[in-house]
């Protein structure tokens, strides 16, 4: 239900998957700014992995608490909806970030059309309604490192006693930058759609001029994440140390390595982005080598801070797609945007994640 009746736009941005984990926290970081926000999300997440994973407590925490935040319970894929939406707005719209997905490999491989229509249709929708209404906003969109399908498990890995390692001699060893190639290689079904939106958003910025940007991310985490087991890793495993519930580890030994990047630390650079656009623009964003664990050391981090052991078991198969080891190179970004420090590390993380949890929320 609209709610719009007497309320007069000036400077808003446009956040799908609003009441998700990093559109929460843009519309929060804009709306702080001065911005007014209006927020896309219609829950699918519900759909995608069930009524614990919904994101209606938060739609509602921020319906509640920023005053200048207005939702729709659209969906992407609307083009008719999103093309009214975008009219309705025009030049008041001064940034579009656009967040929302289907985020997971398994589940696209179950429902190949909906993820492809989720990730990519829905992408071009927003895109060419940014280019017909509002195309000086800046468009953020966020992408993924499994564009880069697996192509990292190619690098030269040294095993460890809890982590997978890459040489200190390689020219990676700071982390995997933009340079990796996207072709020959097996994305998964999520990265295939992922990839085409990616893609999409690059074409937008040098096709038509417009200022876009794709940040590739890893794991993205924190405390407001609706971890379940097909996605959210960090948010899951403490979620299953504070409450007792059994953890499954995929292949790998356990030793497979992810950098982890806090929500607000991500957001912040959508802002460093917006004050100073750049057009076609990709950056492989995460925690780097400030942030980064393997699962079995999460796994002790996890227990050390709960005060828990946690009850997990190893099943041999890999996931499809999975990646062994990835740690972000944020060089590129940092260079573009040399103000930009994290603020965040992973025991930081966690933490926050653990109290989070403990409070109930």
């Amino acid at each position: 239900m609209r709610i719009w009746a007497n309320w007069h736009f000036m400077s808003s941005i446009i956040v799908t998957g609003s009441a998700g984990l990093i559109g929460s926290e843009t519309c929060k970081k804009f709306h702080a700014e001065g911005f007014d926000v209006v927020g896309i999300d219609n829950d699918m997440r519900a759909r995608f992995f069930g009524p614990e994973a919904s994101t209606a407590r938060t739609r509602g925490q921020l319906q509640g608490s920023l005053k200048n935040y207005r939702h729709e319970a659209l969906d992407i894929r609307d083009t008719a909806g999103i093309e009214a939406l975008f009219k309705r707005l025009g030049s008041s719209i001064k940034c579009v970030v656009h967040t929302a997905a289907q985020p997971s490999h398994d589940w696209a491989a179950r429902d190949p059309h909906t993820d492809f229509q989720v990730n990519a249709l829905g992408t071009l929708n927003l895109l060419e309604a940014a280019r017909r209404h509002c195309p000086g906003a800046p468009f953020v969109f966020t992408s993924t490192n499994k564009v880069y399908g697996d192509t990292p498990n190619r690098l030269p890995l040294v095993e460890l006693e809890t982590a997978w390692e890459i040489q200190s001699t390689h020219p990676y060893h700071a982390g995997i930058d933009e340079t990796m190639s996207v072709d020959q290689t097996k994305h998964s079904l999520f990265g295939a759609s992922k990839l085409a939106a990616d893609v999409l958003v690059q074409e937008y910025g040098r096709y038509f001029g417009m200022n876009t940007v794709c940040f590739r991310g890893g794991c993205l985490t924190g405390a407001a994440h609706a971890g379940t087991e097909l996605h959210g890793f960090l948010a899951y495993l403490m979620k299953c140390a504070v409450t007792g519930a059994p953890y499954r580890v995929f292949g790998y030994k356990g030793k497979q390595v992810r950098d982890n990047i806090h929500s607000s630390d991500l957001v912040n650079t959508f802002w460093e982005f917006f004050k100073a656009p750049r057009s076609g623009e990709v950056y492989n964003m995460g925690g780097g080598r400030h942030s980064y664990c393997s699962m079995l050391q999460a796994i002790a981090l996890c227990e050390e801070i709960s005060g828990h052991k946690l009850g997990w078991t190893y099943l041999e198969d890999n996931r499809i797609g999975d990646h062994i080891w990835w740690i972000s190179n944020v060089a590129k970004f940092q260079n573009h945007y040399p103000h930009w420090r994290y603020r965040y590390d992973l025991r930081t993380i966690l933490c926050e994640i653990h109290d989070a949890l403990k409070a109930g929320h």
